[in-house]
């Protein structure tokens, strides 16, 4: 009809492709004489879109020799000329912050691993710890979860024979195997990772706070652990990987009392930390 026929017109327009009209009983609508269609048409919104979703996530796609820079310029290039220029002059003069803590994985690796999720069949990935230490384990892969910057995998680990969630960034090696999987019917892969993330790291953590479970439940975040009653108050009980982190960047934010009983690791982070902030207060010679 006429009204849909006008819309679609003023989308083909607006993405700068030339579209002739004609009054009259034969007339009608037709592209302009030596026309070509580009290779990809987008609205101004949805290049723009792009370039800021892009730039978002990876602020290193600004430069030319950044693999997802150079698939960026492809595609800016092969834009209709209108759109492609203000898309380019996006690119070019806006500039984005590097997030310290997100981490950009192998693309290779993060393929095979969502390859593997989609045929549901096992993995045998080489990892590396924050510490350096290597291992290897064959795991069902759930999911590949994005979060805060970081990308994660989501799965059953055969050689802890729980669920673990895995840095994809920390994934040397991935191969995948004849064996296949069915992942739970009820799984909601980004619950599934938060309800985790506490779990399964190098050093178990302990902490016990003095004020109430709701109330402490706002100020914990799902990597520090569980936080289970306790009395009058509530204890957290977790792991992790980066005990120094967990207290001086976790541990320090929350605005409650509380004792850090396990393990060592944590213990020791906790003290280095009030130490350091004691000498801040202290006074000075002369």
């Amino acid at each position: 009809t006429e009204r849909p026929a006008r819309r679609y017109i003023g989308i083909l327009r607006e993405a700068g492709i030339q579209v002739e009209s004609s009054r009259g009983p034969h007339g009608g609508y037709r592209l302009r004489r030596g026309t070509r269609l580009p290779p990809i048409v987008f609205t101004q919104a949805e290049a723009l879109g792009l370039v800021m979703a892009v730039l978002d996530g990876q602020p290193a796609a600004n430069e030319a020799d950044d693999p997802v820079g150079a698939a960026l310029g492809k595609v800016i290039q092969a834009l209709p000329e209108n759109v492609g220029r203000q898309a380019a002059v996006l690119r070019e003069h806006a500039k984005a912050a590097p997030d310290r803590h997100s981490a950009h994985p192998d693309p290779a690796i993060t393929s095979a691993l969502v390859a593997a999720v989609a045929a549901r069949h096992r993995v045998l990935i080489g990892y590396q710890s924050e510490r350096g230490d290597a291992w290897k384990s064959e795991v069902d892969p759930w999911a590949v979860v994005v979060r805060h910057g970081r990308w994660y995998l989501l799965c059953h680990s055969h050689r802890a024979d729980a669920i673990r969630t895995y840095r994809v960034d920390r994934i040397r090696t991935a191969g995948q195997t004849e064996h296949e999987f069915e992942p739970p019917d009820d799984l909601d892969p980004i619950a599934a990772l938060e309800e985790h993330l506490g779990t399964g790291w190098e050093f178990p953590t302990r902490v016990v706070f003095d004020a109430p479970l709701t109330e402490v439940a706002p100020w914990i975040r799902p990597p520090m652990g569980r936080l289970h009653p306790a009395g009058d108050g509530c204890v957290l009980i977790g792991s992790t990987s980066n005990p120094a982190m967990y207290a001086q960047e976790w541990l320090a934010a929350v605005p409650f009392a509380f004792r850090v009983e396990g393990g060592d690791e944590l213990r020791a982070a906790v003290a280095t930390v009030a130490t350091r902030f004691a000498a801040a207060l202290a006074p000075q010679d002369g």
